[in-house]
């Protein structure tokens, strides 16, 4: 809304590796011949990342900008489980575009 247009996320949200829940789920996962990581680490990541998201856009009126800082997004494999848990948006890495959308809301505001 208008209280929140940008939200930047610098890291994407993994559990601590020293957390003894997380700790103990690994075990587990192992133990029967799992992933840990891929099976729980990402989903769980991918669901904070969204709750992130959600601060932002909490309904359709909602306008604002994410910034995800984190190169893992598109350096790794598993950076498509993360852009899949977003809800539809434009994609940019260009500044410019940035700018431009914050300039639309700004002449959209002005038009009410």
């Amino acid at each position: 809304g208008d209280a929140l247009s940008c939200v930047i996320i610098d890291k994407l949200p993994f559990a601590s590796p020293g957390d003894p829940v997380l700790q103990a789920r690994i075990s587990a996962l192992r133990k029967r011949g799992g992933n840990p990581f891929l099976e729980f680490q990402v989903p769980q990541a991918a669901i904070a990342l969204k709750q992130g998201a959600g601060r932002l856009i909490r309904d359709v009126n909602d306008r604002g900008v994410l910034v995800i800082c984190d190169r893992r997004l598109l350096k790794r494999g598993y950076g498509q489980t993360f852009l899949d848990s977003l809800p539809p948006m434009a994609r940019t890495r260009e500044l410019a575009d940035v700018k431009l959308f914050y300039h639309e809301i700004e002449r959209s505001k002005q038009a009410l």
